[in-house]
């Protein structure tokens, strides 16, 4: 199997994320005596700034952390649902779906506390340290990368006619590929978040940047906006409901992981406020139809992946949501249910199984019965990004962040971030376990995934693509674990995804039977699984995944790779 980069091997310290600064930044930290949870946040806010696309301040973190010797543990950096958002409050303003873009959807924003969180509880740095690599590029400007500009131009006359202050900081004039962009606002709030703990030790100083964050200027700031009606896509313009108040009453919360023996070592992922737990059923369905070794995914293992993915997915639709109950859903004989589902054709059906009872589906259309108006919802590639890092040490971190991108609400002009969308997961139908009801968080796409091996090694894995991230995910272990390749050449490996499942994002519809996969699979495969009726979309040789990968070993080998795809992830290791 061709491998697009070598496969890095060190003993220092490693770094993987979606963007090259972010890398750099974060093995900065680490070569000036940092810990993986002081890089790991030195590169997340780096993310904010020069992937501001695909994430932002106003966004959302699910991370997973393992110490030396210890079990893994969730961070909780998903924001909850203001107090105010009811679905009759939702109806009463004319809204169907809640909208993916403007100000109805915002959450309490997560990110910015939570890698502060993580910083206090197992960093060695001060916020003030952590903080300076984004709020230099932010104010000294970075080179902005094309999908950035392609990004604004397509927006560029919405935020013009619509949002004003998006406009301003963004579209005036709308900047080129590889021009420098600046965002002095951004820096100045960074700054300020710094400023409020100048002096004190860590812990204090990293609380004190918490409370400026969540109960002082900045939620001061986001509740002025949120007063503003604003357009989105529903056609007209609402004002928000996330308050000043909303975002004091909630902070990060630690919490175990949810985890699964899965051919010699334990994948552990978040818990069911996330579509996580899908990865691991798929594991569980799909394990006993796999070969023990292959030499190359054959449309035998792509047809049987793709029929457990979309068994879990659709589990995922009828089960998951915050503090759900998903017991048993791992179990040997349910799993063996589910997998008996499975016959040499295609399914075109939904199918949640009857975990607690009978299952319930939210009402949905299939793709083409609505039009996607452009940046309402998630791309298939994916507004998100992916940080993995591991230290000399063995502290491995595996982290998501997302929401808060540029195109998904209007800036917020003091600030110089916008709010996210991430309730638009959530449905206006009682009785499902993802219905709207205030301050729940939603069940988030956001699925960082960590390895613990028989023998003690540890890997932090991920990737950006909304309903796709479980999906890359499970082709890269499936790479490493059937056909023997190493991280480097399991992320390059042809990729493959489901959309026979409920998007996640506006507009909210299925296509059955629909299978996208990379023409590398070869014209074999792809004629082979089209005679098993999936119905399949050529996304091109090199299209699906942006994976990236860091593990620390027993004797202390580190190891790196990372996604050729889009030219923009990078690994640094040493």
């Amino acid at each position: 199997m061709m491998r697009t980069r070598p496969p890095l091997q060190g003993s220092f310290g490693a770094v993987a994320s979606t963007h090259w600064l972010a890398s750099s930044s974060g093995m900065a930290v680490l070569e000036r005596g940092g810990n993986a949870a002081d890089a790991a946040a030195a590169a997340g806010f780096v993310l904010h700034v020069v992937e501001p696309h695909l994430n932002g301040p106003g966004g959302d973190l699910p991370a997973i952390v393992r110490l030396p010797g210890q079990e893994p543990q969730v961070l909780c950096g998903q924001g909850v649902t203001p107090g105010a958002a009811t679905i009759e409050r939702m109806r009463a303003e004319g809204i169907a779906h809640i909208p993916g873009t403007g100000l109805l959807a915002a959450v309490v924003p997560g990110a910015v506390p939570a890698w502060l969180t993580l910083v206090r509880d197992h960093g060695t740095w001060a916020p003030a340290d952590v903080l300076a690599f984004a709020i230099e590029l932010a104010e000294r400007g970075h080179r902005v990368l094309p999908r950035v500009a392609r990004t604004i131009a397509g927006r560029a006359d919405f935020f013009r006619e619509h949002w004003a202050a998006s406009a301003a900081l963004w579209a005036d004039p709308a900047p080129e590929a590889w021009d420098v962009v600046r965002n002095p606002a951004l820096a100045e709030t960074y700054r300020r978040l710094a400023d409020a703990g100048r002096g004190m030790g860590r812990e204090a100083a990293c609380d004190a940047a918490i409370s400026a964050w969540s109960e002082g200027f900045v939620a001061e700031a986001v509740d002025r906006h949120g007063r503003e009606a604003a357009m989105d896509s529903s056609g007209d313009a609402h004002q928000g409901l996330l308050t000043g108040d909303d975002m004091a009453a909630w902070r990060p919360a630690w919490e175990p992981s949810l985890a699964m023996p899965w051919r010699g070592t334990t994948v552990h992922k978040a818990g069911a406020w996330t579509q996580g737990p899908a990865l691991l059923e798929a594991l569980g369905i799909l394990d006993p139809l796999l070969p023990e070794r292959a030499d190359a995914f054959d449309a035998d293992i792509v047809h049987a992946a793709a029929e457990a993915m979309k068994l879990a997915l659709a589990d995922r639709d009828a089960w998951f949501g915050d503090g759900a109950d998903i017991s048993g859903l791992l179990d040997d004989a349910y799993l063996a249910e589910r997998r008996a589902l499975i016959e040499q054709a295609a399914s075109l059906e939904l199918r949640p199984g009857a975990l607690r009872g009978e299952p319930r589906m939210p009402v949905v259309g299939t793709a083409g019965a609505a039009p996607k108006e452009a940046g309402t919802g998630e791309p298939t590639r994916g507004d998100t990004c992916h940080i993995d890092v591991v230290d000399k040490d063995g502290m491995v971190i595996s982290a998501t962040p997302s929401g808060g991108w540029l195109q998904s609400s209007p800036t917020i002009a003091d600030l110089g971030f916008c709010l996210g969308t991430r309730a638009q997961m959530l449905w206006l139908e009682d009785g499902l376990a993802t219905s709207l009801a205030p301050r729940i968080r939603p069940r988030t796409t956001l699925s960082p995934t960590m390895l613990v091996d028989d023998d003690g090694a540890t890997a932090a894995l991920g990737t950006p693509g909304g309903d796709q991230q479980d999906q890359w995910q499970l082709t890269m272990l499936l790479g490493m674990r059937v056909l023997g390749l190493d991280p480097q050449a399991a992320i390059d490996a042809p990729s493959w995804h489901v959309t026979h499942l409920v998007s996640s994002f506006e507009p909210r519809v299925w296509e059955p039977g629909g299978l996208h996969v990379e023409s590398r699979l070869g014209d074999d495969v792809l004629a082979e699984l089209a005679r098993r009726g999936h119905v399949l979309t050529d996304a091109g040789a090199w299209s699906l995944g942006r994976l990236s990968f860091a593990s620390h070993e027993p004797d202390g080998t580190i190891r790196a790779a990372s996604n050729a795809r889009d030219e923009q992830g990078y690994a640094a290791l040493r």
